[in-house]
This record gives structure tokens, C-alpha cells and sequence, in this order.
């Protein structure tokens, strides 16, 4: 009979040795001496040192850092084709016929090279430790002074991404926009650094941005700046007005897409995106709560019953006619909290229609509404 190879467990010889809540606390290792016995009787002693799961530093600076890698490792796992899709069994069919899926891939559903480019820089620029120390500094400082928006100007942060100009010219085909390219206005703009996709494809670009810092920023990049009231006026009409993630923002909504829509040349486009779901905030507004003066009547359950009231309830009333949809994460760069931060964004091409009865009393009934609750729905 063939002898059975005994292995001995070693025995932990550690005096006074701390809980595990005290070894969590104290420090992130335990470090054990344990002896054992081989065949011939000899006795060995082994030391080893086990790393706490987790531990979590006790300075700032270490628990800031730690909380950052663990949530840029939670960026690296997420699934990334949720930016790119919808549950198609939660869309009317005549909406379906509209969309347009935009990402790259085999399925169309991951991240383009543009997209890749400004994850690539955003994580570079997160992780830069005397970047972000001077950033944070400097927004403590400034708060006190002047709005979250003109700070990112003024530091050269915060830039967003929404499409490529690639992505922009497939949702363009798709709703039948022949040209001509000649002027582009860019409400809300900010930085520029989406309006700079798709410059080159115009002869004229013009822009708006309430900041001061923006406008200044818009002006390096040789757009022509228009006033943030009067953008209308001043130039136009325009052949394709784009309106990324303004009019959850804006203060009167409704008054700003019947101007998109009387300032659209004949067969121009109307790019309108927008977070869902929906949830206005406006950084400076008549009422002083961060609600709107003018009530937006986006209904609908989750991202795909609102783009359903979008349509209908919003655009359709006030002559504006959707030609296209898609669906794109709105990126913004990153800080010492993660490496960027993404919303789900939904874009509509739309197109001016001719005269339609718009329902004031109802638009007028809504907006009575929202002034006797506490903040719109």
C-alpha cells in the first residue's frame, strides 16, 4: 500500500493578535508567523503578510485617490453599448423607422474613434495630480465669485463631447438634408469643442454662450459670437441650428424653439439633444430656484417614453417635425472623482413645417400649472 503524503497546516504562533475590524482600521496588512512540521520532525517557521480586501485609507488625499481607482475601474467594466442602444420594444413603430444607430463596430453600438480620443485625454487629465489640485483650488476660490460654467471657461476644463462629425453627417443623410451648407449657429456652446466637428462642413459659423469665459473661448476658435438674446436677429437665417443640451438649462424653453423654428432657412435643420430623462435645472433664471419660467410638457416612463412625448407633445405643437433620432452619451472630462462622467443623450434632426394651429390655451394652461406647484414635473 503506497504511503499517504500528509500536509501539516501551519499553525498561527502570533501573540495578541488584533480583530479584524481593529486590522481594517489600523493598518492595510496583517503579518502572521505560523511553524510547521515536515516528515522528518523538523520544524520550520513561515511569515506572512495578508492584504486587507478592504481597506480604505484614512488621509484625505490617499481616500480621494483610492475612491478615484475604484471608480475609474468601474468605468472600465461598464458596458459600453448601452450608450448606443435602446429597447426597441419600447418604441412606437413610426419613431422606430427614424432611428438612426450611430456608434462603430460590427453592431453599431461602440464607442467611435472621436469618442476614444476624448476618453483617452479626459482619463490622461484626471489622473494629473497637480492638474486637478490646481483645479480644485481654483474652483474653491472662484465659486464665491461667479457660476460653475464660467469657472470651466476660465480654467480650460469640463469640455464635453456629443457627436463626431462623422455621426453628425449620417443623422444629417438620414433625415434627407441635401445642403446647402452654408451657415451654422451653435446655441449654448460653450467651449466649442463640439461645434469644432462640424465647422469645417460650413462657410459661416456663428455661436452663443451666456458665460463670458465661454464666449471668450468661442472667440479663439474664430467663431463668430452672437448675443445670447438677440442671436436671431443679428444673423440668420441659418441652415442648420444646433441645440445640444439646452433646453433642459434654458429658462423659457418653448420661446426658444419657436425662434429655432422661424429662423431656419427653407429645407433646414433643427439638431435638438437632449438628457433623458428629463430633469431641467437653469443655472441662472427669472425665479432664482434653478426651475424654468416656462414648463416643458416632457411625459413619458424612462428614456423611451419620453422620446415618444417629445415628439408629440413637444415638437409636433409648435410646427417642428422629426426626421431622425439617435442615441449618444453626452461626455463630459473628468476630475479627481473619476476619470469622465457620461448622461444618456437623445438627438431629434427635426424640420420646419408649415403653418400649424399651435393650442396656446394648452401651452397657457401648462404654464399656469407649473407656477402654482413647487417646480415643473
Amino acid at each position: 500500500m503506497a504511503s499517504t503524503e500528509v500536509h501539516h497546516v501551519p499553525r498561527c504562533t502570533c501573540e495578541g493578535r488584533k480583530s479584524v475590524e481593529d486590522d481594517l482600521a489600523e493598518d492595510s496588512t496583517r503579518t502572521c508567523q505560523a511553524r510547521t512540521e515536515d516528515a522528518s520532525g523538523l520544524e520550520t517557521t513561515t511569515t506572512t503578510t495578508a492584504v486587507s480586501r478592504n481597506y480604505r485609507p484614512r488621509g484625505s488625499l490617499a481616500r480621494v485617490l483610492f475612491d478615484k481607482q475604484k471608480a475609474d475601474e468601474r468605468l472600465e467594466a461598464y458596458d459600453k453599448r448601452q450608450w448606443y442602444t435602446v429597447d426597441t420594444s419600447k418604441i412606437r413603430d413610426d419613431l422606430l423607422k427614424l432611428w438612426v444607430p450611430l456608434g462603430a463596430g460590427p453592431y453599431r453600438d461602440q464607442p467611435d474613434k472621436a469618442a476614444e480620443i476624448f476618453l483617452m485625454r479626459s482619463s490622461e487629465r484626471s489622473d494629473s495630480l497637480p492638474l486637478q489640485a490646481w483645479h480644485s483650488l481654483a474652483r474653491s476660490a472662484l465659486s464665491w465669485f461667479i457660476s460653475r460654467t464660467s469657472i470651466n471657461g476660465l480654467l480650460g476644463r469640463g469640455s464635453m463631447h456629443v457627436f463626431s462629425c462623422e455621426q453628425f453627417e449620417k443623422l444629417m443623410e438620414a433625415s434627407g438634408f441635401k445642403g446647402p451648407w452654408g451657415s451654422l449657429v451653435d446655441l449654448g456652446a460653450g467651449d466649442g469643442a463640439t461645434t469644432t466637428h462640424v465647422a469645417h462642413l460650413f462657410e459661416r459659423v456663428y455661436a452663443t454662450d451666456i458665460s463670458p469665459p465661454m464666449r471668450w473661448a468661442l472667440s479663439k476658435r474664430k467663431f463668430t459670437v452672437l448675443d445670447v438674446e438677440k442671436w436671431h436677429e443679428e444673423a440668420g437665417p441659418f441652415d442648420v441650428i444646433l441645440c445640444l443640451n439646452l433646453l433642459d438649462r434654458c429658462d423659457r424653453p418653448n420661446t426658444l424653439l419657436r425662434q429655432f423654428r422661424t429662423s431656419l432657412t427653407p429645407g433646414g435643420r433643427l439638431v435638438v439633444a437632449l438628457v433623458l430623462p428629463f430633469s431641467p435645472y437653469v443655472e441662472v433664471g427669472e425665479r432664482g430656484d434653478h426651475k424654468p419660467s416656462e414648463y416643458l410638457p416632457v411625459k413619458g416612463n424612462g428614456l423611451e417614453g419620453q422620446i415618444a412625448g417629445l415628439v408629440d407633445r413637444v415638437f409636433a405643437p409648435l410646427g417642428l417635425k422629426c426626421l431622425a433620432w439617435s442615441k449618444l452619451p453626452y461626455l463630459c472630462e473628468g476630475d479627481l472623482g473619476q476619470a469622465y462622467y457620461f448622461l444618456d443623450d437623445v438627438l431629434f434632426v427635426l424640420e420646419a413645417v408649415p403653418d400649424v394651429a399651435y393650442n396656446y390655451e394648452e401651452k397657457n394652461e401648462t404654464s399656469e400649472k407649473v407656477r402654482s406647484q413647487e417646480g415643473p414635473v
